[in-house]
């Protein structure tokens, strides 16, 4: 049995993410891959570059760690590759080929070619709209062939593939990150030893304001 089969064999459900010691290793296992050589295993070059980008918008560094510090990219790059179903992976595709779309559309370039700040405002172009903003754009995330012929592939508009994208990579990045060793015993309240169970306690008084690392 594969590495990937032996993922799959946990029990993962479609658009879910597993938290079992599997998928923790092999978070674990990205912190210390060099960011810097990174190449996906199963996006395409400049959509890894794009989703590293993206990251940076959503979880930069400041007084605590950063996507890039975590290498979060390889991690959902890695999770994409061996544990998702194969319906997930061809959505997850399909989704970030849409957002190279729409980026250029926006900035009549690459996402490849993209700076740090042009990331930015694509980014907040779509995880700041408005809610009717947000309908709207949702309203075109509809297949352009006929829904019965299967055999035809399905192209997500672009800024309804964006949308779909960016909200699953911040959710799986933000996941990533609050389950990852570093932050979890570093930055979140981190008790390896429970003590009494107080079901009603002030997370200011217990966590001095912290969420609890899970």
């Amino acid at each position: 049995m594969n590495r990937r089969q032996a993922l799959r064999n946990i029990g993962l459900g479609a658009g879910a993410i597993i938290v079992g010691p599997t998928t923790l290793n092999l978070l674990q296992s990205c912190k210390n891959d060099p960011s810097y050589n990174w190449e996906p295993t199963f996006l395409s070059a400049s959509n890894g570059f794009a989703l590293k980008q993206i990251l940076e918008v959503i979880i930069p560094k400041t007084d605590t760690p950063g996507a890039e510090d975590l290498n979060i990219a390889e991690f959902i790059d890695s999770y994409m590759e061996e544990v998702a179903h194969e319906d997930r992976q061809e959505k997850f595709k399909q989704s970030a080929d849409a957002f190279s779309r729409a980026f250029k559309n926006e900035f009549d370039k690459g996402e490849g070619e993209g700076s740090a700040e042009e990331y930015e405002q694509i980014v907040a172009k779509y995880l700041k709209a408005t809610p009717a903003e947000r309908d709207e754009i949702a309203k075109r995330n509809t297949e352009t062939q006929d829904p019965q012929d299967k055999d035809q592939k399905i192209t997500l508009d672009a800024d309804a593939g964006t949308l779909a994208y960016l909200e699953e990579v911040r959710s799986m990045g933000i996941w990533a990150y609050k389950t990852s060793e570093q932050i979890g015993e570093e930055v979140m309240w981190y008790d390896p030893i429970p003590g009494e169970y107080i079901p009603c306690g002030s997370v200011d008084e217990l966590g001095g304001g912290k969420a609890m690392s899970l």
